[in-house]
């Protein structure tokens, strides 16, 4: 006879708790919010600091009853949870007037001093696309919120090993007073990564600033340093040669139309910093800065370059010839690129057998992400290319422009090609093609 007297427990019981914790890591704010109140042991479970570790708070600037909980709903967590802390990114979503943003500064205050006091394990922080220099900042928020966030910065200099604030979009001086931030209490700072794209405004010729110089030399352990173009000069390189060259691995570096860009590098401090920093890649973003004279004075033959992008955002312009770009600067680095994205508007200029050339010259080229006018027939050559072991490409992702609406000749050649090479496709390449009409 069976014995009813205790309900039969669930096997979930009886899970350990190192499962249950890798159970609940899965789960979002509400499912853990419902978990915690199944049970006693579900309820410590979730207390688990290996659960909070990593947060990501977004403010979305749409006004609605739901958004103004996320602000009470960021201080909650800051003051439950925020002592267990590692990685934190703050998202700001189409702020849309100045008392969105004031209130946004006002719970930033409150979440950096909650943080600054109880938290001893922060290694990370993003704060994104913040826009200091829209309107809706006004000049006392604007102040006070980059006030609090220098003071979060300097409390927190000694453990954080990862920066970002792209998109800040802040002058000179409030920009080199938050990054001094990161070196007030020692002089020095050992930081390992930073982005600062788009983190000066617009149209700031940073690269003549002896303040920038002067704060950028006091950062010792940098490995990874993204930043835009118009922060570069003989003298930064120096500065990266004589203090971080026994780590720096990787310098992202975006070139923008708007901004200057302008300067002279010689390629002697290049040369001079790879030849101290061994491990060093550098990869360079392009936007709509496309002319052959601008690229050259910038893609200098001694820069160790792993990854190129040119991309002109569908505008087109006759003085935008690619033609030498693809001929003659780009094959300088033959021997250590390895990605290559192109998006172009080249509806002047056919460059079907220059890039093949150029791919073909590559002998390091594993990824390849081109938009462009092409012909349908490039593909099926540069496939037979590397069927034949001509090149190593694994990665080919490619939309061929058109300029008529009707491209159904042309999807129907490139289901012929992928017919062809399928066994090649399948066993050993990303492979993604498609028409694009462009009209």
């Amino acid at each position: 006879m069976e014995n009813d007297s205790e309900p039969e427990q669930s096997s979930w019981a009886y899970l350990p708790d190192v499962c249950l914790r890798h159970v609940f890591h899965w789960l979002d704010d509400r499912d853990r919010s419902r978990a915690a109140l199944v049970c006693r042991k579900w309820s410590c479970a979730m207390d688990s600091g290996s659960l909070w570790r990593c947060r990501t708070i977004t403010f979305y600037g749409q006004p609605s009853r739901a958004r103004t909980l996320e602000f009470q709903s960021a201080l909650w967590y800051t003051k439950k949870f925020g002592k267990y802390l590692k990685h934190l990114e703050i998202k700001l979503s189409n702020p849309y007037n100045t008392p969105f943003i004031k209130k946004f500064q006002v719970i930033m205050r409150g979440l950096l001093s909650h943080l600054g006091k109880c938290n001893s394990h922060l290694v990370s922080l993003s704060i994104k696309y913040l826009e200091l220099d829209c309107l809706i900042w006004k000049n006392v928020v604007r102040a006070q919120f980059i006030k609090n966030l220098a003071a979060f910065l300097k409390r927190m200099s000694n453990q954080l090993d990862y920066l970002n604030l792209k998109g800040a979009r802040i002058t000179l001086e409030e920009g080199c007073e938050l990054l001094n931030s990161l070196s007030s209490l020692t002089n020095r700072s050992f930081i390992s990564e930073i982005n600062i794209e788009d983190f000066f405004s617009l149209h700031l010729s940073v690269y003549s600033s002896a303040l920038f110089h002067q704060t950028m030399s006091k950062f010792h352990r940098l490995t990874i340093l993204t930043f835009n173009y118009n922060c570069i000069s003989d003298e930064l390189l120096d500065i990266l040669r004589e203090h971080s060259s026994h780590s720096l691995c990787t310098l992202n570096i975006k070139c923008h139309i708007h901004d200057p860009h302008g300067q002279v590098v010689s390629g002697m401090s290049w040369a001079n910093l790879a030849k101290r920093a061994p491990k060093l890649n550098v990869n360079f973003f392009f936007e709509r800065v496309m002319k052959h004279d601008h690229l050259a004075r910038i893609l200098l033959v001694e820069i160790p370059v792993r990854s190129i992008s040119l991309r002109s955002c569908y505008f087109s312009d006759p003085d935008w010839t690619m033609r030498p770009t693809l001929t003659n600067l780009l094959p300088a680095y033959w021997h250590g690129l390895q990605k290559l994205t192109l998006e172009l508007n080249n509806d002047h200029e056919l460059l079907d057998n220059e890039l093949l050339q150029l791919i073909l010259s590559c002998k390091r080229l594993l990824f390849l992400k081109v938009w462009a006018f092409l012909s349908v027939s490039f593909m099926e050559r540069l496939l037979q290319n590397r069927a034949e072991r001509k090149c190593i490409l694994t990665t080919i992702k490619v939309r061929i422009y058109t300029p008529q609406d009707d491209s159904t000749e042309e999807e129907r050649l490139l289901a012929d090609i992928y017919r062809k090479f399928k066994y090649l496709i399948d066993s050993e390449l990303n492979y993604f093609v498609i028409t694009y009409p462009v009209v």
